[in-house]
């Protein structure tokens, strides 16, 4: 019984992830979009592409505070999600708002602050999708690879600052997201330094 709960484990998850992106779909077949559908979509696929980033981020606290190791192994396809919710908000916004402009896109990724900060949060997110692999793990070596891939915590703050930096006066949701990330990067920061405490504690007791 655990086992094939394991083997739904992924399955179950990589549809659930899906479902945001259905739920766009349905809302545009069925004309409910809004007076302005452009921004509509390109505003709820940015909400989901950070809501991704932490959901990911969440997924190491969780497991050391529930000791699910399961949770593990989601981890990945977790991020890689944020990636692609990611891939979509800026191509809504290139494809649906600049119409392939890129000398558009160039002028607003200079003058535009938190166009700016986004860009920079993809450019982050790149590597990370492409070095997700199980080669690229062996290639790369487990170390370096868990170096490289804490430039996941820069790219929530990036997309925490954009967010909140694009909505200018409503600022709860941002806050929200914020308070989150505060959170879990918080937690990875102090057990760092209990971890560091302890290893300090044993070394002088040996």
């Amino acid at each position: 019984m655990v086992q094939r709960g394991r083997a739904f484990l992924k399955p179950v998850v990589f549809a659930a992830c899906l479902l945001p992106l259905a739920w766009l779909v349905w809302k545009g077949l069925f004309g409910y979009l809004g007076v302005n559908p452009i921004e509509t979509v390109n505003r709820f696929l940015g909400d989901w592409a950070l809501r991704f980033v932490l959901i990911a981020l969440a997924v190491t606290p969780l497991r050391k505070i529930t000791g699910w190791a399961q949770l593990a192994r989601l981890r990945r396809m977790l991020g890689l999600f944020a990636f692609f919710y990611v891939c979509l908000h800026l191509s809504s916004y290139l494809g649906l708002d600049l119409f392939f402009d890129w000398q558009a896109l160039g002028k607003d990724i200079v003058k535009r602050r938190y166009i700016t900060l986004g860009m920079a949060a993809f450019v982050l997110l790149v590597p990370l999708a492409v070095t997700s692999t199980d080669a690229m793990i062996r290639r790369l070596g487990g170390r370096r690879w868990r170096l490289l891939h804490k430039l996941v915590y820069g790219v929530g703050i990036l997309g925490v600052v954009h967010y909140w930096m694009m909505v200018k006066a409503d600022i709860r949701q941002p806050m929200l997201y914020a308070a989150v990330l505060a959170v879990l990067l918080g937690y990875r920061v102090a057990a760092y330094w209990l971890e560091k405490a302890r290893r300090q504690r044993q070394g002088a007791a040996a």
